[in-house]
């Protein structure tokens, strides 16, 4: 017999592989299918096999996949208050980033950056001690980026001092996008002083048309020995509305009282003369009531003078600068009149206007040049521009201001619109008060109250901060979710963490 060499090989064809089979070719929808197929019973698991082409083994799997879901699906649901939101990788890095947050955005004490993370996170190993390093490590990183601002483009600065533990702290930022550029805390704040730090700052390439600060003789004789006559210094009018206001207020409450003591002799005169007794009392009476009368007469004497001052010669809205003058004059001459019936009150209050006039009215010539500026390029006459210019202040509930603005329309025709435009627009830019840098102030006393010395590095960490700390909210739009950095330099910069070196937790 004969054997016949057989090959007993099987041939496989080029295009096979494992990828090909049945299995791996079924898509979602399918897999679907056969698991609630397998699932319902329809069929048995071997019929199901072979009519799919696949393995007993590989039916169960999508059993078993489609069952955990459906367990799934149907399983109670967590409260929303256990429920996990996002996991957040606590590194060291992270904990530093932490640390200055809540040092500088909620204005936490050391202590109480411990506390929270005890409380919060169960973290005991962090000391007084490296809480100060790494505020000290920050600091480093913010002198840089610091001294990297250029200062060139602040046209406008706005100057005070604020004291803490006796000692003066020098702030000066700017008026348009509220740079703070000036924080150092000093032993006095007088001529050299200031001098010195202004002469730093035009080395780093400030360079002021103005300022506007308060009464203040230290830093203005400081600028005047840095920059001269070239760059003025503006009184600021927030100062002097502010005194004006507490003298009024201050007589209204004073007018008060005569009136209630009157009114309580009144009552007391009504019962004596049920006893016939009453006759003891009418001088004193009398005497109250021409207390009465003269506080009367007083308080509502000054409030008129405050209003003219305030609506008239202080407001940016009003005549121009000459006109001002002599109404600022007059008002001054009354104060000086009425000064004898309450000279504890209403002498500093005139002595302050009397000595400030010039720099309380500085606003008012820069004013007045745009004024002329507007008269020129428009090509008409300078008091209609000002008189635009003093309607803005009118009350337009009244016939009289629609009356005027008719008066201009119908003399200006269609150029009234373009230059009542002009005319706002250069109103809304005349600075006439520094109550930045008192809301700047405002602020710093919430980290001044945590500790009583105030040093340089700690001041260097607080400008940085302000200056890259992205506004929330502010009255001005175009400030909303910008930082004063980026006001000034018109660019954007990475969030304050990121330029002090941290790489910040992104959420996935």
């Amino acid at each position: 017999m004969v054997k016949q060499n057989i090959d007993t090989s099987v041939s496989i064809s080029p295009s096979f592989s494992p990828t090909t089979c049945a299995a791996a070719q079924m898509d979602c929808s399918q897999r679907r299918t056969l698991s609630v197929q397998a699932i319902g019973r329809t069929e048995s698991i071997t019929r199901l096999a072979r009519q799919h082409q696949v393995s007993r083994k590989f039916v169960y799997q999508q059993v078993a996949k489609a069952t955990a879901a459906i367990d799934q699906a149907f399983e109670p649901a967590e409260p929303e208050d256990k429920k996990v939101l996002f996991y957040l990788p606590i590194t060291k890095a992270w904990i530093h980033q932490f640390v200055l947050s809540v040092i500088l955005i909620c204005h936490s004490s050391f202590r109480g950056v411990l506390d929270i993370l005890d409380a919060l996170f169960d973290y005991h190993d962090m000391s007084l001690g490296t809480v100060h390093n790494i505020v000290q490590h920050a600091v480093a990183s913010a002198r840089r980026v610091n001294d990297r601002q250029d200062l060139s483009g602040i046209r406008i600065g706005d100057h005070d001092e604020i004291y803490q533990a006796n000692r003066p702290v020098l702030v000066g930022m700017d008026h348009r996008s509220t740079y703070c550029y000036l924080l150092e805390v000093e032993d006095s704040c007088d001529e050299t002083t200031w001098g010195v730090h202004l002469l730093d700052l035009s080395d780093h390439g400030l360079d002021l048309e103005r300022t506007i600060a308060d009464g203040g003789n230290g830093l203005r004789a400081g600028q005047r020995a840095v920059w001269g006559d070239a760059v003025p210094c503006d009184g600021d009018v927030f100062h002097a509305q502010m005194k004006l206001t507490q003298l009024v207020v201050f007589l209204e409450r004073r007018a008060y009282k005569c009136i209630n003591a009157s009114q309580d002799l009144q009552a007391k005169m009504e019962r004596a003369r049920k006893k016939a007794n009453g006759q003891r009392l009418s001088k004193k009476l009398a005497l109250a009531r021409q207390t009465e009368a003269v506080a009367i007469d007083l308080a509502d004497d000054v409030a008129v003078i405050v209003g003219w001052i305030d609506n008239d010669i202080l407001s940016v809205a009003g005549p121009n600068l000459q006109e001002r003058q002599k109404l600022y004059d007059f008002v001054v001459e009354q104060l000086r009149r009425l000064e004898p019936q309450c000279p504890h009150r209403i002498r500093p209050v005139r002595k302050m206007l009397e000595n400030h006039r010039d720099h309380l009215l500085g606003f008012v010539g820069v004013l007045d040049d745009r004024l002329v500026d507007m008269a020129e390029r428009f090509k008409v006459a300078r008091y209609l521009v000002h008189g635009i210019c003093e309607l803005q202040g009118w009350d337009k509930r009244q016939p009289a201001y629609w009356q005027r603005r008719a008066q201009l329309q119908d003399t200006l025709g269609q150029r009234y619109h373009w230059i009542e435009t002009t005319v706002i627009e250069a109103m809304d830019d005349v600075p006439r008060a520094s109550s930045l840098v008192e809301n700047l102030n405002s602020r710093l006393r919430n980290y001044f109250f945590l500790r009583r010395h105030i040093g340089k590095d700690y001041l260097d960490l607080l400008r940085f901060f302000f200056n890259h700390h992205r506004y929330a909210r502010s009255d001005r739009p175009e400030r909303v979710g910008k930082s004063p950095a980026e006001l000034l330099s018109g660019h954007a910069h990475p969030h304050w963490l990121e330029l002090l070196g941290f790489e910040r937790f992104q959420r996935n």
